[in-house]
């Protein structure tokens, strides 16, 4: 707006015929159509259109019966249309740059958030301050999924149990993909006890659903009080229950040997 009003008085003081002062309102309708989209670069045509009608009145080194009838309309078909090319092609690359960002912070198989926005995540909580617990979850037998019946059975499972955390957590829990086999959940939950009850629960419906998966976690902050110390405490409570059924499952397949 304060480009406007500059340009309006040097044209209504300098302007005369032939020096093309109202050339400028260009800039002010660029600006203004770059920042707002498609209607305020048309609305930001015709201000200047009608600043420039109004100082071609005002001028006296302007005779507005040679001007008006033939500049008018020109000027507000270019100012107009230029503001509308400018506010669409300022509005698709907004659009555009939104899509890249959400792509950006999505896993492309699962749909889930990626490593990148989990760590966004656990970085907010953590400077919250709040107590909340992560969650490490390794889906069970993906290996063999893809050597038997190949990878693209594989992507299917992942997708499966992508849609089944949406049935078995809370609204306000966060997961996402950040592994081949490997998932991470963000919850509220304050205590240990609490988070070994979770990751049974998750691991018992989502085994029962044909996903089989096994979970270790850390509290925030009696385990941890940084993402790294966080991860690396769930890793090891995550491959210490791993080896734990890896024992139970080969004392079974002894026993019934026996």
């Amino acid at each position: 707006m304060a480009s406007y009003a500059l340009i309006f008085a040097a044209f209504v003081l300098f302007e005369v015929p032939g020096l093309g002062l109202a050339h400028l309102f260009y800039l002010p309708v660029a600006a203004l159509a770059l920042t707002g989209g498609v209607r305020r670069g048309i609305c930001a045509g015709a201000i200047a259109v009608g600043l420039f009608t109004l100082g071609v009145v005002v001028n006296p080194n302007i005779s507005p019966s040679e001007l008006l009838t033939l500049s008018t309309p020109i000027r507000f078909t270019t100012y107009a249309t230029m503001g509308g090319l400018l506010g669409w092609f300022a509005s698709r690359d907004r659009e555009l740059v939104e899509r890249l960002r959400v792509l950006a912070e999505r896993d492309f198989l699962t749909g889930l958030p990626n490593t990148r926005a989990f760590e966004a995540a656990i970085a907010r909580r953590l400077e919250a301050g709040t107590p909340f617990t992560l969650l490490l979850g390794d889906m069970d037998g993906l290996k063999q999924i893809n050597d038997s019946q190949g990878h693209a059975e594989g992507n299917d499972a992942l997708r499966r149990l992508a849609v089944m955390f949406g049935s078995v957590l809370r609204p306000e829990d966060e997961v996402a993909r950040v592994g081949g086999d490997e998932f991470a959940i963000l919850t509220t939950l304050a205590r240990n006890d609490e988070a070994a009850s979770l990751a049974a629960k998750l691991e018992r419906a989502l085994g029962e659903q044909g996903s089989p998966m096994t979970f270790g976690w850390a509290v925030f902050p009696g385990d941890g009080e940084n993402a790294l110390s966080l991860y690396r405490a769930a890793d090891e409570r995550l491959y210490a229950r791993k080896l734990v059924r890896g024992e139970r499952a080969s004392h079974g397949v002894l026993q019934l040997r026996a």
